[in-house]
């Protein structure tokens, strides 16, 4: 399974945007999927993800009412809609994916395929 993240680049706070990441070798219906951050200097930290088998997502409090992960079979690709953004949002954003559903979906470790990763800048 390979992933390929598009669509960062420059917003001003409060402003919106749209990451997506296209998947191939596997269709993303079949897979839970999820995206996380990493600013300068911290670790990566979890932003939000979908189950494979019933879509349901969850959010880190950070983002919760901002941001809306969803996930596009049509085009086989998995997307971040990030409203009201801040200056904390700031980082690279990478879309990653796994078969099954881990209760620690939080923890980067249990994930198996990751995108290159896109940046986000939030400033005025």
């Amino acid at each position: 399974v390979q992933l390929q993240a598009s669509g960062g680049g420059l917003v001003q706070p409060g402003g919106s945007l749209r990451v997506s990441c296209a998947a191939s070798g596997h269709t993303v219906s079949g897979m839970s999927l999820g995206w996380f951050r990493q600013a300068p200097g911290k670790e990566r930290e979890f932003v939000a993800a979908v189950r494979e088998s019933n879509s349901a997502k969850v959010y880190a409090p950070s983002v919760k009412e901002r941001f809306t992960i969803g996930r596009d079979s049509s085009k086989n690709t998995v997307y971040l809609q990030m409203n009201s953004l801040k200056p904390e949002d700031t980082a690279v954003y990478y879309c990653t994916a796994r078969f099954g559903w881990s209760v620690a979906y939080y923890n980067p470790e249990n994930y198996v395929y990751w995108g290159q990763g896109t940046l986000v800048t939030v400033s005025s």
